[in-house]
């Protein structure tokens, strides 16, 4: 498992834009396909994107923020990136960074990128509010 740092969060109006961030100090990040997971009250922990771990910058996205919202990674930094734009009162959640070696690149298709159990590192959670 690695350890998983994630700052950025905070409270921004509809519209606007934010830039997660979630750093892994120590050794091996490369190694980890990352992902990011949101959950707001009261609903499920919800996939948002994920990019695999070296090689082609193969990358996943939910449904819901496709478009609007980029994942990226610095293996030289050990940190992840997740860019949201166009935020909007939908998108209100605490945003959870998330390691794992179980993903699959298969062609262009992350494998495993969605399922939530197959991230074996977690971070806290950074919370992310948007005022309409």
């Amino acid at each position: 498992q690695v350890q998983l740092v994630e700052s950025g969060g905070g409270l921004v109006q509809a519209g606007d834009s934010l830039r997660l961030s979630c750093v892994a100090p120590g050794r091996g990040f490369s190694s980890y396909s990352m992902g990011w997971f949101r959950e707001a009250p009261g609903k499920d922990r919800e996939f948002v994107a994920a990019i695999a771990g070296s090689g082609p910058a193969a990358t996943s996205y939910g449904d819901s923020v496709k478009g609007r919202f980029t994942i990226s990674r610095d293996n030289v930094q050990n940190t992840v990136y997740l860019q949201m734009n166009s935020l909007t009162p939908e998108d209100a959640a605490v945003y959870y960074c998330a390691g794992s070696t179980r993903l699959r690149l298969i062609g262009s298709i992350l494998m495993g990128a969605k399922i939530a159990s197959w991230y074996s590192s977690w971070g806290q959670g950074t919370q992310v509010t948007v005022s309409s």
